[in-house]
């Protein structure tokens, strides 16, 4: 949803259009400036000057730039990917000046469409059918992103080798739970020791998405056929099991608690849409690969996503955004840390309750 810019994230008008009309040889004069409304991570604007119409994505205040808000990564990664099999908007102009904007940022085209989110009205869901043939177009892009060519990215794993990449994702993730830790939450240090304990050798090297989800989709509105794939800031070369389960972490059945069905993390209660474990076995039909029972997975899936909620719940518990919407997150680390000890505890991932 596109709004007026929230208080505190204002862009300098004057700078940004002093930049645009150097960079495109076009008059961009007091353009107009909105906001997209989701997403709780990097910030998006929609930056309007006559007939043109282009996005403009930069960290937000306070982030560390090293963890998920490098805007030159998710800008090679547009770059790399545009225009191949992997539907991706063009990216068209890259910014490390921070006497522009106060930080990098980089400009890529608008895509118009449908983001098919998880409190859409039920008087306005796809048709089965439809949802289905969505869900298929959604696992086969999955699949082929995991089979680009990993060589051609700059930031191609640069590890010392001391330690796999599940390794490192694990051990990576748990260190960042607990510098962003701001109450006890007894489910979540469960799941950190099991995952500890129970590492995978790595399935595969490629590259990896790291937050694909159907909220990060532009669909075409008319036919639901996809236009693009955003939110590129985690991607990086890595193991594409350990990618499926990232996607599995949001992945909500319409017989999961109640509880967690009003987190809201994805539209996939959608009647059409597939169980975890039918995600997990037609992903890995069309890709070759063997996740198991895919616990492990969905674990980690749910350790990383309750990370990824308290490093932005500690943020609004420290002051550094007032975005009211943030409060909410204490409980998305919970509900996280209960569904994949119940997971691991059952030895499945459907069916927890």
């Amino acid at each position: 949803m596109i709004t007026n810019v929230r208080k505190g994230e204002e862009l300098d008008s004057k700078k940004l259009s002093e930049y645009l009309t150097k960079v495109t040889e076009r008059n961009f004069e007091n353009p107009e400036i909105f906001q997209f409304s989701g997403g709780y991570s990097n910030l998006t604007y929609l930056i309007r000057s006559e007939d043109l119409q282009l996005v403009l994505r930069k960290p937000p205040k306070g982030a560390n730039i090293k963890s998920g808000h490098d805007m030159s990564r998710e800008f090679q990664v547009l770059s790399a990917l545009y225009p191949e099999d992997i539907k991706v908007p063009q990216p068209l102009y890259f910014c490390d000046d921070h006497e522009v904007l106060g930080s990098d940022f980089y400009i890529m085209e608008y895509v118009d469409g449908l983001v098919l989110r998880a409190d859409i009205p039920s008087d306005k869901f796809p048709e089965p059918s439809k949802m289905k043939e969505l869900f298929d177009m959604f696992c086969t892009q999955f699949v082929h992103l995991h089979a680009s060519d990993p060589k051609k990215f700059a930031f191609a794993d640069k590890s010392d080798g001391s330690k796999t990449y599940p390794e490192r994702q694990i051990y990576g993730w748990s260190s960042r739970y607990q510098n962003a830790k701001t109450d006890e939450v007894t489910p979540v240090e469960q799941l950190i020791s099991w995952l500890s304990s129970h590492i995978p050798l790595p399935s595969g090297h490629s590259i990896i998405h790291n937050d694909y989800k159907y909220d990060n989709i532009i669909l075409d509105e008319k036919t639901l056929h996809i236009k693009a794939i955003l939110d590129w800031e985690m991607s990086t070369v890595g193991d594409p099991l350990m990618d499926l389960g990232s996607s599995l972490g949001y992945w909500v059945n319409i017989d999961d608690p109640e509880w967690l069905q009003n987190i809201k993390l994805s539209p996939t209660t959608i009647p059409g849409n597939p169980s975890r474990e039918e995600f997990l076995h037609q992903y890995a039909t069309a890709s070759g690969k063997d996740p198991g029972n895919g616990v492990f997975y969905y674990a980690y899936g749910m350790l990383k996503l309750a990370v990824i909620a308290q490093q932005i719940y500690k943020r609004y518990v420290t002051g550094q955004t007032t975005n009211p919407k943030f409060a909410a997150l204490k409980m998305v680390v919970e509900a996280c840390g209960v569904m994949g000890m119940q997971a691991i505890n059952r030895k499945k991932i459907d069916q927890l309750f």
